[in-house]
């Protein structure tokens, strides 16, 4: 129980990445706040988890300031403090710059980099007090990309950079922060982008070969790290990208 008596706020975990950390969070004894913009998807996350643990269901749409401090407050509210913020609700398009609109472009920023800017900055000073720790969902496409995602691919850049500008500037608060960047993962936006492939079926095998380990990852895997990097596992650690990726970035485009 690495986690036992901590408070946790996940975004984005009604599916995919965010719903599979959740689960583990509690699965260690955290009380788990289920952050999603689909509140039907948040509920059914809290609902699971609370038939072996604590969890509370919270509309939030990270982009917009007045839903993230709703959400900061009801988080107090019910528990009185925070010790854990993971960052990972995001969006995904799928188009190159001169497919995407600007409407698209802001939006996609607005999401994936404005909202672990609100959202750390609305709960930093809570993580102060109790000493927490941050988890930033980046990607390996923060590194490497791929065509047609362009504006993901930025975004994922951006949240690598301000992970570390974040731990420079509240390490000796005793904040921790860290980045994880998983391959492809066998839910959420990874998911949705081979589903979106004229052939569904050879793209997820293609996928798959371009890790070492000749495979796809499954988002308990990411999930495994995130309890790590939240835990008294990693206290010397901050303002490091971890690659949950299957050896996607050693070999990239390896292929057999």
């Amino acid at each position: 129980m690495r986690l036992q008596d901590r408070v946790a706020v996940v975004t984005g975990a009604g599916k995919g990445i965010g719903r599979a950390i959740a689960i583990a969070f509690a699965s260690e004894g955290a009380r788990t706040v289920v952050a999603d913009i689909d509140s039907n998807a948040a509920q059914q996350t809290a609902a699971e988890i609370n038939r072996n643990g604590t969890a509370i269901a919270v509309h939030v749409d990270v982009s917009q300031p007045d839903s993230v401090e709703a959400l900061a407050r009801e988080v107090m509210d019910r528990f009185g403090k925070v010790h854990i913020l993971v960052n990972n609700a995001a969006i995904q398009v799928n188009k190159t710059i001169l497919e995407t609109t600007f409407e698209e472009w802001n939006r996609q920023m607005a999401v994936n980099v404005g909202g672990v800017f609100l959202c750390s900055r609305q709960f930093m000073p809570h993580l102060i007090e109790t000493q927490g720790v941050i988890i930033n969902l980046s990607s390996v496409n923060a590194v490497f990309s791929q065509p047609g995602l362009a504006g993901y691919t930025a975004s994922k850049g951006a949240i690598l950079s301000l992970t570390k500008a974040m731990a420079i500037d509240h390490g000796r608060d005793g904040v921790r922060v860290h980045a994880v960047c998983p391959g492809y993962i066998e839910a959420g936006l990874a998911e949705s982008y081979l589903q979106s492939q004229p052939d569904p079926v050879l793209a997820r095998k293609e996928a798959g070969d371009l890790h070492s380990l000749g495979r796809i990852g499954q988002p308990e895997e990411v999930a495994r790290v995130a309890v790590f990097l939240a835990s008294a596992d990693s206290t010397f650690m901050t303002g490091s990208a971890v690659f949950v990726d299957g050896g996607y970035t050693s070999g990239h485009s390896l292929k057999r």
